[in-house]
């Protein structure tokens, strides 16, 4: 009899779908029965639309489902069993986490990643991790069965996506020296943080004011001349700034005048007065002279003209002015002072047209980025240790760092999206910073007193620091190759000649 009973169910057509008791849900089960006690049907016909929807429960996969390794994501109390503090900082910051999170989507997920740069750097592989089960669920279609394709011959565990995958080419890492290249005495190169006493030319020139003397040191050739010796009156050198074509080199003094030199021939081409105090902070826009002091004020002069335009006066800061710099498009100038106060002007008013109030120290360190339009960066002093960005456009703050250190100076890179910190109390360390990420790519030491100068080479490889140890440090920091995603416009009219 149960041979007959078996024998009936094996010719039965395919078409039909066999439902037993132990398929059917409770509920699917005690409705079928409730509704007719008569009828007790053991072969059901499917219908078109029963065929997509007629299973009552998903069934765990096993085809490629790695239960071992899938156990050890399953999170306990709440937290994800793989993921750990030290896997967020060493997985996606590290300089391998992109290569390695694709190599683990690949072999846990089946993500098919050929090539690391395909993927991008903001999206981890541990937010996917967490929300995966022990088991996956689907449909029993044929369409879902997962089919390795690696090669039953190959000796590599990895599936060939993988091998694939490490074989894409990478971008190499680049190494920078923590030592100086070059160490230049500096005797007499004061200690004061309210100073700018360092810059270097478009010409290759280094200008450093000692004392009361102002020293150049060209770099092509390593000779040093002495420009100008204030020490007839008493004087001293409290900042130096080159123009733009680096034929002109305005000094601020200690009394409180300015003077500028013509470096070709040797000689003062202008004295400009009306600070009375010292002049701590310089800033260039084509001819127009900015000067920054401790009488609060921020004068605007023509070196041209100086008797015939009238100066700007430019009066919001309420201690000494120490940090100056103009944009990039030379449309707005950035000032920070001792008030702990980072303002924002335009060549129009003489009234600010944005104020920064966050930091709680003085703002010296000021730097505008020549890569995003109205990006600007600037740190605070002891008080406060941090660097802080603003978008100048809505007037709106952004990211925040905080460094541990007083920050002394900003310098973007030229050639890509970095920039160096230098720093004093109490680390007296210089930091390059890769941005928007905000990770440090290097950390360089050896200044034994706070880094209170820098200036950047022409060229916008290398940095010069100065230091109240009395000597100036020569850095490769940055590299010259522009950044392969930077895209050259055909309407860039600088970029060949018509």
């Amino acid at each position: 009899m149960f041979h007959h009973e078996y024998e009936k169910r094996l010719l039965k057509p395919s078409n039909e779908v066999v439902i037993s008791r132990e398929m059917l849900s409770r509920q699917n089960y005690m409705s079928l029965t409730s509704s007719s006690s008569c009828v007790s049907p053991t072969y059901l016909s499917p219908t078109k639309a029963s065929l997509n929807n007629s299973f009552d429960r998903f069934i765990p996969t096993r085809s490629g489902n790695n239960w071992q390794t899938t156990f050890s994501m399953i999170s306990e109390n709440g937290r994800g069993g793989l993921v750990t503090k030290k896997t967020r900082e060493n997985g996606e910051g590290s300089r391998d986490g992109i290569a390695y999170s694709s190599l683990l989507k690949n072999e846990l997920l089946g993500a098919n990643i050929e090539d690391v740069k395909s993927q991008s750097e903001e999206r981890g592989i541990w937010s996917v991790l967490q929300s995966k089960n022990l088991f996956k669920y689907t449909t029993p279609t044929k369409d879902r069965i997962l089919i390795d394709q690696s090669s039953p011959y190959s000796l590599s565990p990895l599936s060939a996506k993988s091998q694939k995958l490490l074989r894409s080419p990478r971008k190499t890492t680049r190494k920078i020296s923590r030592i100086p290249f070059k160490v230049l005495d500096a005797p007499e190169l004061q200690d004061d943080f309210y100073l700018n006493l360092v810059d270097w030319s478009a010409q290759n020139v280094l200008s450093v004011g000692l004392g009361s003397c102002v020293y150049l040191w060209s770099a092509c050739t390593s000779q040093v001349t002495r420009l100008c010796d204030l020490s007839g009156d008493g004087n001293s050198v409290t900042s130096v700034a080159w123009n733009e074509r680096g034929n002109l080199v305005a000094v601020g003094t200690h009394v409180g005048y300015i003077q500028v030199w013509d470096v070709a021939v040797n000689k003062q081409v202008a004295k400009l007065q009306g600070h009375s105090a010292r002049v701590g902070a310089l800033a260039w826009n084509g001819e127009v002279l900015s000067s920054g002091s401790r009488d609060r004020l921020i004068l605007q002069r023509d070196v041209r003209t100086p008797c015939v335009v009238g100066e700007r006066r430019l009066g919001a800061h309420r201690q000494e002015v120490c940090g100056l710099k103009w944009s990039p498009d030379n449309q707005y100038l950035a000032s920070g002072g001792n008030d702990n106060r980072l303002y924002v002007w335009n060549l129009h008013s003489t009234s600010p047209v944005q104020t920064y109030t966050e930091h709680l120290a003085a703002v010296k360190a000021i730097a505008w980025s020549p890569h995003h339009h109205g990006l600007l960066a600037s740190g605070g002093g002891t008080a406060d240790r941090c660097i802080r960005f603003w978008n100048t456009l809505t007037g709106q703050p952004m990211q925040c760092v905080d460094t541990g250190s007083q920050v002394c100076n900003l310098a973007w890179s030229k050639h890509s999206s970095e920039l160096v910190s230098t720093h004093g109390y109490s680390q007296n360390q210089i930091l390059v910073w890769k941005y928007p990420s905000l990770t440090q790519v290097a950390k360089l030491t050896g200044h034994s007193y706070r880094v209170l100068y820098l200036a950047m080479s022409p060229d916008g490889e290398a940095i010069v620091t100065g230091a109240g140890d009395e000597t100036l440090r020569f850095w490769n920091v940055f590299s010259k190759a522009r950044s392969q995603k930077e895209n050259k416009s055909g309407l860039n009219l600088f970029t060949s000649i018509r």
